[in-house]
């Protein structure tokens, strides 16, 4: 059995139909479910977190990290302030 586990359930999760603690008999469909769901977590929802993807044996794990500040666009060359 291969678990995908949610390390914080955040309020874009809860509102979502992912699931956390999802069990699958086979390893392959775990990974991409895992991936799949780190892909719309980071892409598709309010980007105050950042999900990253770990595997240990048969547990896949999404931790949740606070985002960092968003960069301001400038590239560092001088010329923006």
């Amino acid at each position: 059995m291969f678990t995908i586990t949610i390390e914080k359930e955040c309020g874009c999760f809860k509102k979502s139909d992912f699931e956390n603690n999802r069990n699958f008999e086979n390893k392959d469909d775990a990974l991409i479910e895992a991936k799949n769901m780190v892909k719309v977590m980071n892409d598709e929802w309010c980007q105050k977190h950042e999900f990253i993807f770990s595997e240990d044996g048969q547990n896949f794990q999404i931790a949740v990290n606070e985002r960092t500040k968003a960069h301001s666009g400038c590239c560092g060359g001088g010329h923006c302030s």
